[in-house]
């Protein structure tokens, strides 16, 4: 199983970027996933996930109504649009996946992206 993150990068406050996680060895429409990040000096933070169909998502309070978790099962994809992003943002971000439904512990899932960094400058 290998889930490879990637679309991190330097932008400025209020910018917009789109991460993508791509799934191989897993069928994705069997597995709710979820992005994560964690800031330097700071503990892992639950982003949001997405269920196994696409049809329901999970947001952390910090990313309610800027971010948005959409999948692509066909492609074996799934992607995090994060919009008007503060500086507060900065973090590593990485996908993650299980059977089963959302979780916003990371400590329940088994699959892990190698994470890919989004730095917003003020």
């Amino acid at each position: 199983v290998q889930l490879q993150a990637s679309g991190g990068g330097l932008v400025q406050a209020g910018g917009s970027l789109r991460l993508s996680c791509a799934a191989s060895g897993i069928t994705f429409s069997r597995y709710a996933a979820s992005w994560f990040r964690q800031a330097p000096g700071k503990g892992r933070e639950f982003v949001g996930g997405i269920n196994w169909s696409g049809g329901s998502t999970e947001y952390g309070d910090s990313a309610k109504g800027r971010f948005t978790v959409d999948k692509d099962n066909a492609k074996n994809m799934v992607y995090l649009q994060m919009n008007s992003l503060k500086p507060e943002d900065t973090a590593v971000y990485y996908c993650a996946a299980r059977k089963g439904p959302i979780r916003t512990s990371g400590d329940l899932y088994d699959n892990w992206g190698q994470g890919t960094q989004v730095t917003v400058s003020s």
